[in-house]
């Protein structure tokens, strides 16, 4: 693994929005305009790292698979913050459903220096962006820049393959609806939506677009409708499963969830058995299940215990997007009391290239490794303001 620098293309913005990044730059608090997509400089992997990778990462995804079947046998949603004995029954329900209920992606973050196994951090399998720039505009940079080269990307090919698979499990008679909330201020949502809606339809789904906000509620029917009150069987939803659950419909997605997949039933993707992986108590149930693996770092849902004096930890929210609530705890440093429950992983600061912290972003489709996108941090938490660099295998 190694960063190389180089220049951008002329007209690298431009180029980048055609591909579908709708937000090549960001505003830092600062009020500056900086580069998000960051082709200044790439990265570059032997074909020998890249296969030892994939073949971690889809161990990591069997291992958490086993996780969620652990939680949901031993009955520790409470550990998950998950206290409503409906919903718990709900995300017990859809897993023992699986094998019914269609699921397209997910993503690794790993930490990865190329000296060393790479650690999980922790996995995306509900709601993960990025994926757009993983996909597309990266594949087609090193067309341009390195035409002889190859990439860890077998993203877009597998999301097709993905939908065609398991097409016969959506319910007949109505499109495949693909929902995202309209406050969405980057705009980061509604481009990952637009590409799945893409992939979905070269895969010959009929599709239809749907804000979060405009999903209404038939109390007559019992029924979730679009703004022309048809019945909605089937939703891509980028939206997370607690916010869901919490909003003003919540208890009728319940209701929903109860029928069993009945014809009154919405059917959601992802699934709500997700729940189980995107919880960052997951990483504490896996060093649980598998002490010491080489690709986990210690975690514990109960407080630091001995990270806080040897190693120092990273105190986590069970539940957050991009960083956020993620406290860096040095070894020896005063304790600190948390404002919500969180999981206390052992501190292992992401790798400096340059001066710049990276991470990788391992991209799982179905239950196959596709992919990796790499983001780039000033700081030790990858935040909102992070970078996008591509990648090459030489």
């Amino acid at each position: 693994m190694e960063r190389r620098r180089t220049e951008p293309r002329p007209d690298w913005q431009r180029t980048v929005e055609a591909q579908g990044l709708v937000y090549p730059l960001t505003r830092h608090p600062d009020g500056s305009l900086r580069p998000y997509w960051d082709e200044s400089a790439y990265y570059v992997f032997s074909l020998d790292e890249v296969e030892a990778l994939e073949e971690t990462v889809e161990e990591l995804h069997r291992m958490c698979l086993a996780a969620a079947a652990h939680i949901v046998e031993q009955d520790r949603f409470a550990d998950l913050g998950i206290t409503d004995p409906r919903i718990a029954r709900a995300v017990a329900e859809a897993w023992h459903r699986r094998a019914e209920l269609p699921s397209v992606y997910g993503r690794f973050d790993l930490r990865y220096d190329g000296t060393g196994p790479a650690k999980l951090l922790e996995y995306n399998a509900d709601t993960p962006t990025s994926l757009v720039e993983a996909a597309s505009p990266q594949w087609f940079w090193m067309q341009d820049r390195f035409p002889a080269a190859d990439q860890w990307n077998s993203l877009h090919e597998r999301l097709v393959a993905v939908w065609e698979k398991q097409s016969g499990l959506l319910p007949p008679g109505s499109p495949l609806y693909f929902a995202h909330s309209s406050v969405d201020e980057l705009g980061e949502d509604l481009m990952t939506v637009a590409y799945l809606k893409e992939t979905a339809e070269q895969a010959g789904l009929d599709t239809d677009w749907i804000s979060m906000e405009e999903i209404g509620w038939d109390a007559l029917s019992g029924r979730f409708v679009d703004n022309r009150l048809r019945f909605i069987r089937s939703c891509f939803k980028l939206y997370p499963w607690e916010w869901l659950l919490d909003d003003r419909f919540g208890g009728h997605v319940l209701d929903t969830l109860d029928n069993g997949g009945g014809t009154g039933s919405t059917l959601w993707i992802e699934p709500a058995w997700k729940m189980l992986l995107s919880n960052k108590a997951l990483l504490a149930v896996l060093w649980e299940l598998y002490p010491g693996h080489p690709n986990l770092l210690p975690a514990h849902l109960d407080g630091p215990r001995d990270l806080a004096d040897t190693t120092g930890y990273v105190a986590k929210p069970l539940l957050g997007r991009e960083g956020e609530g993620v406290t860096v705890h040095e070894p020896g440093a005063a304790p600190a009391v948390p404002e919500e429950p969180c999981c206390y992983q052992e501190l292992a600061p992401l790798p400096s290239f340059d001066g710049n912290h990276v991470v990788l972003g391992a991209w799982v489709v179905g239950d196959e490794s596709a992919g990796l996108g790499i983001r780039e941090s000033s700081g030790l938490v990858t935040d909102a303001y992070a970078r996008f660099l591509p990648h090459v295998i030489l």
